[in-house]
C-alpha cells in the first residue's frame, strides 16, 4: 500500500516536472523564434529580399510576403505558389505567435509559428516562420533522469516498506507460531510479548490472559472430574462391600438392615449426582426464568417446609423483593440451612433485612465456627473440613460452592463474616421493598 502511494506520488511529481519544464521550454523556444524573426527582418530591410532564403534550423520553415500578399522568398521546399504557413493576422505594428498542429504544410505535426510584419519603402511586408514544437517529454536529457529517479525512488520505497512491514509483522508471526503449539492438553505456553507498547503488545497480553483463564478453567475441570470420580466411588464401593458381605452368607444376612444401609448409600449417591448436575448447569450458564420474587415469603416457606433438629429463630423484614429464579434461590437457602443445621449445637438464626437497595440474608449457627484461614476453603468444590466430616460423613462438599455460585449468577455475594459464636453466612442480593410492605421485624422461634 505504501509503495503504491509512493509510486503515485512520484508519478505526480514527474508529470508536474515535465509539464513545468515543457512550458518553460516552449516559452524559451518562442522567444528564440521572435529573436530570429527580428534579426531576419532587419537583414531583409537592409540587404533586400532574395527569392531563396538560406535553410534555417531543422524543421524550420520561412515565408516572406510582399505588400500584395505574394510569396517573394521561402526556404527550400516551399514554392511561390505555396499558401501561407499560417493564417495569423497580426497588427501592422506588432507580431503574433501561436502553437498550431496539423498545418497544411506539416500534417500530423505541431509547430510554434510567428507572423511578423515589417516595414519597407513600398509598404508592409510579412514574415511567417515555423519551428518544431517542444515534445511532451521535452527531451532525453530530462526524461531519462526523471525515469531513473522515479524507478530508484519507488524501488527504495518498496524495499523500505517491505522491510518495515516485515519487521512490524515479526511479532505476529511469533504469536501465530506459539499459538499453533498450544493444544488442549498443553496450555502452558504463552505468546511472546513485544517490547514496544503498541496494539500488537496489547493483543499479546490479551491472548496470554485468555490462555491463563483457559488453563485455569481446564485445571478446574480436571480437578472437578477427579474429585467427582473419587466421591462417586465411595458410595459405590460401600454398596459393593455391603452386597458382597450379604451374599457371603445370605441365610444369616439381615436383608432389611442391608437394604436400609444400601438405601443410605443410594441417597448419598443421588445427592452427589444432583449436586454435580447443578454444578454443571451453573458452569454452563444455564438458569431459569427470572421473575420478581418475594424473598421474605420464600424464606418463610422454606423454613416451614420441614422441621429441623435444632431450633430456628427468624427475624424477617416483610416485603423484601428481588428479581431472580425461585428454584435456584430456594436451593441456595436450603444449602445454607443444611450447613448451619449440621454444625449448630442448639439453634439457627435467620435474619432478612433490606439495606439501601440490598437484600441482606444472614444464616447463623451456634456451633464451633470456622477458622479465618478456612473461610474461603469451604467455598471450594468438594472441600470438607475435619469438623464437618466428624458431624456428617455423608456430605458432598458441594453445597456451599453451589450456594455461592447461585448468588453470583443473581448479581450478589455470599461470604462468611465475623460472629461472636459459630459461623455467620451473609447473602447480599440487589433488592427493593414491596409497595405495601411493613418493615417491622417480628422475631419468632420454632
Amino acid at each position: 500500500m505504501a509503495s503504491t502511494v509512493m509510486a503515485l506520488l512520484c508519478t505526480a511529481v514527474a508529470v508536474f516536472t515535465l509539464v513545468a519544464v515543457r512550458e518553460g521550454s516552449v516559452e524559451n523556444r518562442t522567444k528564440q523564434l521572435v529573436t530570429h524573426a527580428v534579426a531576419l527582418t532587419r537583414q531583409l530591410r537592409h540587404s533586400g529580399v532574395s527569392p531563396h532564403l538560406p535553410p534555417g534550423g531543422p524543421n524550420e520553415a520561412i515565408q516572406v510576403f510582399d505588400p500584395a500578399g505574394t510569396t517573394v522568398a521561402a526556404t527550400p521546399g516551399f514554392s511561390a505558389r505555396e499558401p501561407p504557413i499560417t493564417n495569423l493576422h497580426p497588427d501592422v505594428d506588432g507580431y503574433t505567435t501561436a502553437r498550431l498542429c496539423d498545418l497544411h504544410a506539416f500534417p500530423g505535426q505541431c509547430k510554434i509559428v510567428i507572423s511578423y510584419p515589417f516595414h519597407k519603402a513600398d509598404g508592409v511586408w510579412l514574415l511567417n516562420m515555423a519551428v518544431a514544437d517542444v515534445p511532451w517529454y521535452v527531451g532525453p536529457r530530462l526524461l531519462i533522469p526523471l525515469a531513473v529517479g522515479w524507478l530508484l525512488l519507488v524501488g527504495a520505497t518498496t524495499a523500505g516498506t517491505y522491510r518495515i512491514v516485515s519487521k512490524t509483522l515479526e511479532p505476529v508471526g511469533a504469536i501465530s507460531g506459539k499459538l499453533a503449539q498450544i493444544t488442549a492438553s498443553d496450555l502452558g505456553h504463552r505468546v511472546p510479548v513485544p517490547k514496544y507498547r503498541d496494539e500488537l503488545r496489547d493483543l499479546a497480553e490479551i491472548a496470554n490472559r485468555t490462555l491463563d483463564r483457559a488453563q485455569s478453567a481446564v485445571e478446574q475441570q480436571l480437578r472437578f472430574a477427579s474429585d467427582a470420580s473419587h466421591d462417586l466411588r465411595n458410595p459405590l464401593a460401600a454398596m459393593r462391600v455391603q452386597i458382597d458381605e450379604a451374599l457371603m452368607d445370605p441365610q444369616e444376612t439381615d436383608w432389611p438392615q442391608t437394604a436400609n444401609a444400601l438405601l443410605d448409600s443410594v441417597e448419598r449417591l443421588q445427592d452427589l449426582v444432583t449436586d454435580l448436575l447443578q454444578i454443571a448447569r451453573l458452569d454452563a450458564g444455564i438458569s431459569g426464568q427470572r421473575d420478581p420474587v418475594n424473598l421474605t415469603g420464600l424464606v418463610a416457606a422454606e423454613l416451614d417446609r420441614r422441621p429441623r433438629r435444632v431450633a430456628v429463630i427468624r427475624h424477617l423484614t416483610p416485603g423484601v423483593m428481588i428479581n431472580g429464579e425461585r428454584i435456584g434461590l430456594a436451593r441456595l437457602l436450603n444449602n445454607l440451612l443444611d450447613n448451619a443445621e449440621r454444625h449448630a449445637d442448639s439453634a439457627i438464626t435467620v435474619i432478612l433485612a433490606l439495606e439501601s437497595g440490598t437484600a441482606v440474608l444472614e444464616v447463623c449457627d451456634d456451633g464451633e465456627g470456622i477458622a479465618p484461614d478456612q473461610q474461603e476453603v469451604i467455598f471450594q468444590r468438594f472441600a470438607r473440613l475435619e469438623a464437618s466430616r466428624r458431624r456428617d460423613a455423608g456430605g458432598t462438599g458441594l453445597g456451599l460452592p453451589i450456594a455461592r455460585q447461585i448468588a453470583e449468577t443473581h448479581g450478589g455475594t455470599l461470604t462468611i463474616e465475623d460472629s461472636p459464636r459459630g459461623a455467620r453466612f451473609v447473602l447480599r442480593l440487589p433488592g427493593h421493598a414491596a409497595p405495601s410492605a411493613d418493615h417491622a421485624r417480628t422475631p419468632t422461634k420454632m
